[in-house]
Order: C-alpha cells, then sequence, then structure tokens
C-alpha cells in the first residue's frame, strides 16, 4: 500500500513539474516573440517606406498564423492553468497564478487591440493611401506590444520563480 501511495505521489509530482516547465518555456517564447518586435522588428521597420511596412506587416501577420505559434501562444495560457490546477496547496502557487494572470492580460490586449489592427490591415487589398493606413496602425499597434511584451515578460518572470520555489521544496 504504501509502495503504490509513493509511486501516485511521484506521478502527480511528475506531472506537475512537467506542466509548470511546459508553462515556463511557452511563455518564454511568447515574451522573446513580443520583445523582439518591441525592439528590433518594428524599429527596423519603422525606417521602411510606407509600402514595404504595410506589405511587410500583411505577410508576417499571414506567416505568423502557424503550428508553432498556435502551440506557444495557446500553450502558455493552457499549461499556466494546468500547472496552476496542479499547484493547488503547494508552495509557489500564488507565482504560478500571478504568471497565469498576466499572460490572460496578454490575450486581452492581443483580442482586443492587436488583432482588430492586423485586420484591419489585411483589409486593405489596394490602398490608395498608404500613409494613412500605416498611421492608423503603426503607433497604436506598437504601443500595445509593448504592453504585450512587459506583460510576457512578468509572466515569464512569475512562472520561472514559481518553478524555483517549487525546486526548494523537492
Amino acid at each position: 500500500m504504501q509502495r503504490t501511495e509513493q509511486w501516485r505521489q511521484r506521478t502527480v509530482t511528475g506531472w506537475t513539474t512537467a506542466a509548470l516547465v511546459a508553462a515556463v518555456i511557452t511563455n518564454g517564447l511568447m515574451a522573446g516573440l513580443f520583445a523582439a518586435y518591441s525592439y528590433a522588428v518594428m524599429p527596423g521597420l519603422g525606417r521602411a517606406s510606407d509600402r514595404t511596412f504595410v506589405e511587410a506587416m500583411q505577410q508576417t501577420n499571414a506567416a505568423i498564423l502557424n503550428g508553432w505559434f498556435g502551440l506557444c501562444f495557446g500553450g502558455a495560457v493552457v499549461f499556466a492553468a494546468l500547472a496552476a490546477f496542479l499547484h493547488r496547496g503547494r508552495p509557489g502557487v500564488w507565482w504560478v497564478v500571478a504568471g497565469l494572470a498576466l499572460y490572460v492580460a496578454v490575450l486581452v490586449v492581443t483580442f482586443a487591440i492587436n488583432v482588430p489592427l492586423n485586420d484591419a490591415l489585411a483589409a486593405v487589398a489596394d490602398p490608395t493611401d498608404l500613409a494613412g493606413v500605416r498611421a492608423r496602425f503603426e503607433g497604436t499597434w506598437v504601443r500595445w506590444n509593448v504592453v504585450r511584451a512587459v506583460l510576457s515578460t512578468g509572466a515569464f518572470g512569475c512562472l520561472t520563480w514559481a518553478l524555483v520555489v517549487a525546486g526548494r521544496v523537492a
């Protein structure tokens, strides 16, 4: 009986740790993506002509919708939620919950602001006013992407700290 309980406890601990590691990895990848856009991609595109900017963003927004992005973008919230559920009553659970809350804020910003801007940009089939199209998109998209970068980096930090706390207890 005791051996069965030890096996069950190790299995639960293994899944708990795996969920948290997966949350840390996927949140870290998303934080890196949003941050790279903030400090490299958008400043670089900011130097481009209106036509180049609009076409590059249209193509990038279409290309990013793929399985790898979906795994990281969706996995970040799914794995963090699973880790929060599995860490109930364990040390570090509030760091997991904080990381989950910060990433949920990323999703809110993404779906409320960035995606509608991307959709509006994609709908521009034959722009006659590229400067106007760019002006309606660029500043708002860049500002809110910085917010996503900060929030997702915070989520990554919280989840990483939860992993440290969980390791100290193990």
